[in-house]
């Protein structure tokens, strides 16, 4: 019998593993010797878009859609309600096309009934099915993901695209809770988050490459290789400077009365990049490969330990550098070097202003 789709994702996710690539090794924090900070008066909240979290990290989208999957949505949702994280659900298309996989996405929350929890559907999917995904789990926020250069390797994958940007326009105006567009591992540039801000999206979630490698999965599901694609795309850093530079170019031509968050994602795996990512000016963060590997690995209470200490550390880095809140971080001067400094001069990134941000 052939294993779901689903599962194999799973699977082979945790057998490639995350490369680590994804360009934060080139941010360097600008240290602050006189921080006049205590970290008993750390706050992590942060606002996306509509949204205000207690957390900067989000457990970002991972699966659905299999009975084997509801265990790893059951255990994800504990671990969010546990620690006050948001959370996304994986693409809620395979229970808008079978009944029977709704109990895979539903318990998340049922689960956590207080929580933050987001819908997710593809690009191709109709303004009736967002409003159905959204019912469907009573999320707070609906993603759209992106992942052209996916759908194309995988043998079973789309092959037509038109039309995106006008569905995703229209769902973003009319389903009622915020939408957030995110890709899956290949980056969002500037181009395509201008066209996104131009529709009216206000959150944009970065998907840069360095982690889960959507690319290299569905090549190891391909008969007929094509892994000369496996590179497909930039890294999160890199489309978190590109998407952050589209947000600032839409606020400067009168859009400024418009709220615009980024979450950065692509491989984030330690505390220190995450305070990186909310540095250079993201707003959260979106962890997927790493906390499933706990997850699976070490269990649900490693899981929550896990998230506890990204935030004791995150609250020590914040310290240090002088930052009380989220907002305070994005004051904190950073040098960025190597080959996100080379890309971000080649494609008129301002990375100078990063470096001379005056913090007192």
């Amino acid at each position: 019998m052939r294993i779901p789709r689903k599962l194999e994702h799973v699977h082979h996710a945790l057998q490639l593993g995350q490369s680590g690539e994804q360009g934060f090794a080139d941010i360097r924090i600008v240290p602050n010797c006189l921080p006049e900070a205590s970290i008993n008066r750390i706050c992590l909240q942060t606002v996306i878009g509509e949204l205000i979290l207690s957390s900067p990290i989000i457990i970002n989208a991972m699966t659905g859609g299999a009975q084997e999957t509801e265990a790893i949505n059951r255990e994800l949702a504990v671990a969010a309600r546990e620690t006050g994280l948001a959370m996304a659900v994986g693409s809620q298309m395979a229970a808008i096309r079978h009944a029977d996989a709704a109990s895979s996405y539903t318990v998340v929350r049922k689960i956590n009934p207080d929580g933050i929890v987001f819908g997710n559907l593809g690009s191709e999917a109709t303004l009736e099915q967002a409003e159905r995904a959204v019912e469907m789990i009573k999320a707070d926020a609906l993603q759209i993901h992106l992942n052209v250069m996916q759908e194309l390797i995988m043998p079973e994958g789309d092959r037509q695209f038109t039309g995106m940007l006008e569905r995703i326009a229209l769902i973003a105006a009319r389903v009622g809770v915020p939408v957030i567009v995110k890709e899956v591992g290949f980056g969002i540039a500037q181009e395509g988050a201008a066209a996104l801000l131009q529709a009216g999206v206000n959150v944009i979630d970065t998907g840069g490459s360095g982690g889960t490698n959507f690319a290299a999965i569905e090549n190891a599901r391909r008969t007929a290789k094509l892994d000369w694609l496996n590179d497909w795309g930039c890294t999160t850093a890199v489309a978190l400077l590109e998407v952050l530079k589209a947000a600032h170019a839409q606020q400067s031509s009168g859009g400024g009365d418009r709220s615009v968050s980024v979450i950065a994602s692509g491989g984030i795996r330690s505390s220190l990049e995450i305070g990186k990512a909310l540095i250079v000016g993201a707003s959260a963060v979106g962890m997927a490969g790493a906390l499933l590997r706990v997850l699976q690995y070490e269990g649900t209470a490693a899981l929550i330990e896990r998230i506890d200490t990204f935030h004791q550390e995150i609250k020590l880095i914040m310290t240090a550098l002088g930052a009380s809140s989220i907002a305070g971080l994005r004051q904190v001067p950073v040098v960025i070097l190597g080959e996100t400094a080379q890309w971000c001069g080649l494609r008129g990134v301002d990375i100078g202003m990063y470096a001379r941000r005056n913090r007192i």
